[in-house]
């Protein structure tokens, strides 16, 4: 039986780094506060002109040279993303050109935070039907130009960069991805959104003065969201694979909040340590957080053959999910 595995991760962050001390600055708030509340105490900033499309090459980059691949061999480009280069055509084919990817056909996915996930999930239905070997996926995310930096209680969460993952088919039962699990709730599109620029309300000059071009979020309801459904996902996907919370070696999950993370590991009595966390160092980088954190715990060695990988994660829609894999 053929299904996926993983066989490149890599990752990219821009520069320069905006601290909490900095954004002291910005808005009336404090390290302290920002530390407190939600576990970042710095996030990368895009440099003048470097698109979302430029940080996912790179990172696609590093995934493709750890797999061994070249752009030629790439059949998929799935970019999960909400802040592309514009709005037609997709990040993914200006990705392509940029690579050099002639052989792929490209695609954005919109889950928000949960892109790189749910673009993951339909990488492995095509390798599964072995109508691609190799699927590009990456999640991209350009936030701090679509953040207010005047609202205090978003502008300190969001990052920039990107994550990418090779993934190809393997017939081995002992290693690769064992299920996913996606769901989404529009009833809940209200708590974390964008709700300018697009058919309801059109760009304009109201707009833009109400910044309706921007994010905007509840995020005590975003939390309570999060810590109900994720643990439930986690449950739903070992369940499917008659496995137990214990046979969990590592958590790699999406980074919005670590108040957010802290919580669902405690609801499903994972201890923190199974999980690689870097929010003090990125903030929340959306769509990129997921395989960001993949790449970092499988370049430091933490990943062995093997190991049992319980991946989650949540963003605006709402939409979330989980995946169980072997390394």
């Amino acid at each position: 039986m053929i299904h996926s595995q993983i066989l490149g991760t890599g990752a990219y962050a821009p520069k320069r780094v905006l601290t909490n001390k900095d954004l002291e600055a910005l808005v009336e708030t404090t390290d302290q506060w920002i530390t407190a509340r939600t576990g970042i105490k710095e996030r990368r900033i895009a440099a003048e002109g470097e698109d979302t499309s430029d940080m996912a090459v790179i990172a696609a980059r590093r995934a493709l040279a750890m797999a061994g691949c070249r752009p030629e061999d790439i059949d998929i480009i799935i970019v999960g993303t909400i802040s592309a280069d514009m709005p037609l055509p997709s990040c993914a084919v200006i990705v392509q050109a940029k690579l050099g990817a002639s052989r792929a056909f490209a695609f954005d996915l919109s889950a928000a935070c949960a892109g790189s996930l749910f673009a993951l999930s339909i990488a492995d239905q095509f390798i599964a039907s072995g109508s691609a070997k190799r699927v590009l996926v990456i999640g991209a995310e350009l936030l701090s130009r679509l953040v207010d930096w005047s609202d205090r209680n978003s502008c300190v969460l969001f990052g920039d960069a990107a994550g990418a993952m090779v993934v190809g088919p393997t017939t081995d039962p002992d290693r690769g991805l064992l299920s996913t699990h996606l769901h989404s709730d529009g009833t809940a599109a209200d708590i974390l959104n964008i709700p300018g620029g697009g058919s309801r309300h059109p760009q304009s000059h109201e707009v833009v003065d109400k910044n309706m071009h921007k994010v905007h979020m509840n995020g005590r309801e975003i939390y309570k969201f999060a810590v109900r459904v994720l643990p439930a996902a986690i449950l739903e996907a070992l369940d499917a694979n008659g496995l137990k919370v214990s046979d969990i070696d590592h958590i790699v999950s999406h980074q919005a909040n670590a108040r957010i993370v802290e919580s669902v590991l405690e609801r499903l009595g994972v201890p923190l340590e199974k999980c690689w966390l870097n929010l003090e160092r990125y903030g929340n980088t959306s769509s990129a957080s997921l395989p960001i954190s993949l790449d970092e715990a499988n370049r430091a060695g933490c990943l062995k053959k093997g190991d049992l990988i319980a991946m989650m994660a949540i963003g605006g829609g709402m939409a979330w999910g989980s995946a169980l894999m072997r390394w």
